[in-house]
């Protein structure tokens, strides 16, 4: 068999293309995507931000911070950096806690899918919460004036 051109050079032999067209049919027909997964995966793709600076983790109290001996149900800390731009957060528990800084005023969405998160307002000082904290992972998306950032994405 060619594999270069995926033409068959003999009796017996299959065009890849042509076998592939084929089998995409048989799935199709056999076993087609669930419209609703299909709608989940249009979705999935809208949260993408083109436009959008990646905040990235920079400290993570599961993984820098030294283990307090008997405290039980500690916060997470968490720690994001994009240029200038810090984002505090506080995960347990109860919730979402966090602060913007510079201090400055914001919209804050708690991604954890393609069902549209929770929506949060951070004040003039930059602080934010947010009831019941995200299952899964989740990420968040800041927008401050003309600028949209998205923390890296991790699991509560």
């Amino acid at each position: 068999m060619d594999h270069e051109g995926g033409h068959g050079g003999g009796p017996g032999e299959f065009d890849d293309a042509v076998l592939e067209e084929e089998l995409r049919r048989a799935a199709a027909v056999l076993d087609p995507v669930p419209a609703h997964l299909r709608q989940l995966a249009v979705e999935a793709y809208a949260l993408h931000d083109l436009d959008a600076r990646v905040a990235e983790l920079t400290f993570d109290s599961l993984l820098d911070a030294l283990p307090v001996r008997g405290a039980l149900d500690v916060p997470r800390m968490l720690t994001f950096q994009a240029g200038e731009l810090t984002v505090d957060v506080e995960v347990t528990a109860d919730g979402l806690l966090g602060q913007v800084l510079p201090p400055q005023p914001a919209a804050v969405e708690v991604l954890h899918g393609p069902r549209p998160g929770a929506r949060l307002v951070a004040d003039d000082l930059g602080r934010f919460a947010g009831g019941a904290p995200p299952t899964g992972p989740f990420a968040l998306r800041l927008r401050t004036g003309a600028e949209v950032v998205v923390t890296e994405w991790l699991r509560a």
